[in-house]
């Protein structure tokens, strides 16, 4: 099997793709890099620390005591926020209401690229996120572009949530919070969310978890030898 062999997915939120990648990866037996956790961790350490968006000055000070790490338990990929598991926190509604903000920063994007593209530099490595073939790794040969219908989405993300005891969120909060957020980072300066030339486009909106990982695997099986 080659190394250094980057499967990079994009796509709208909660159309199942970090699903996708963890699936991937296991069954190549690759690393899973959940990119949006990383942003949605920055996220969570500029609401507690009250870290003003709009001030550079403290978003570059903010950065450099933010230190991230993946580690692997159970078969799935966790994300640790200087030493803390923020896996389940960084899921919930406060966290999903500001995201989008502080992942449309330019200083925030530009530290963590620089991250992204170190982690895949030695290691065959799945990785999902909204500019993956883009912009962290546009020369990537297997590049998958995921989209699904918004109310599926939001059905998705809703039972989510009620899977984790969050009950106070209502399945229009969730439609509405996925409506900004693709506006968002669609429409964003930085890195914007768009599909890559020479992505493969997967509408999972009428396909089993099963399904889409077979359709998958048989466009990656070509650069696996």
């Amino acid at each position: 099997m080659k190394k250094n062999l980057v499967i990079a997915i994009d796509g709208y939120s909660s159309c199942g793709k970090s699903t996708l990648a963890k699936a991937l990866a296991k069954k190549l037996g690759f690393i899973y890099i959940d990119s949006g956790a990383m942003y949605r961790a920055v996220t969570l350490y500029f609401l507690r620390n009250h870290i003003d968006i709009s001030d550079d000055a403290k978003v570059i000070d903010a950065l450099k005591h933010i230190e991230l790490n993946f580690h692997s338990r159970d078969y799935q990929s966790h994300i640790t926020l200087n030493g803390e598991e923020v896996s389940d926190e960084i899921r919930l509604m406060p966290v999903s209401e500001n995201v989008s903000e502080v992942s449309a920063h330019k200083i925030v994007r530009h530290e963590m690229v620089k991250q992204q593209q170190r982690m895949g530099k030695s290691k065959n490595i799945v990785m999902d996120g909204r500019d993956i073939g883009t912009t962290v790794f546009p020369d990537a040969p297997v590049k998958f572009f995921m989209t699904a219908d918004p109310k599926i989405r939001a059905e998705r993300r809703f039972k989510e949530l009620e899977s984790k005891g969050n009950n106070e969120t209502t399945l229009e909060e969730v439609f509405e919070n996925l409506a900004h957020r693709d506006y968002a980072d669609t429409t964003r300066k930085e890195s914007p969310l768009v599909r890559a030339d020479d992505a493969v486009i997967l509408d999972n909106t009428d396909l089993t978890q099963d399904e889409q990982l077979a359709f998958a695997l048989e466009r990656v099986e070509p650069f696996l030898t």
